[in-house]
């Protein structure tokens, strides 16, 4: 498998692992999903709120798109079913765009301004994919220990549990 393979491969794992994490908080009340917990984005809900985001800034710059946000804590749905629908959505974007690129597509650099810093950045197309994928296991990391703490049970979600890993 070559890195671009194992990017796609990530991708639809981080897809199918979120659709399962979210079938988990779902089993929640919207009062149990949005409860102050203590972690950085307070709740599951302001947790999965930042992931969206963070997916969206990273797919922005990487298509050259405008960043449509300048804060990293804001809330972009209230509605537990229309955050889902956009995370799903945009699981599928960045799966789509990592299946269309090529090889040589990954050592292409892109310049930003990061958001947490202020810092002017010049990152390849594959370091920056490598962050988003990393950002997104360390949150779901977050949501799973909060689950747990909900005696919420969701599963094995292991890499080597979902249906197209051989």
């Amino acid at each position: 498998m070559n890195f671009l393979e194992n990017l796609q491969l990530q991708a639809r794992y981080s897809q199918w692992v979120n659709q399962r994490l979210y079938d988990a908080c779902a089993s929640l009340t919207d009062d149990e999903r949005k409860q102050d917990r203590g972690v950085f984005f307070a709740s599951i809900h302001g947790t999965w709120n930042h992931l969206l985001l963070g997916d969206r800034v990273w797919l922005a710059r990487l298509q050259g798109q405008p960043v449509p946000y300048q804060r990293l804590d804001l809330e972009l749905y209230a509605d537990f079913g229309e955050l889902r629908a956009a995370q799903t959505d945009c699981d599928q974007a960045l799966l789509d765009w990592i299946q269309g690129l090529q090889t040589d597509d990954l050592q292409r650099r892109i310049a930003f301004r990061s958001l947490s810093t202020g810092q002017d950045k010049d990152l390849s197309v594959a370091t920056m994919l490598t962050t988003l994928l990393i950002h997104k296991t360390h949150h779901r990391g977050q949501i799973t220990a909060l689950l747990s703490q909900c005696g919420c049970d969701y599963g094995d979600i292991d890499f080597i549990c979902a249906p197209f890993v051989d």
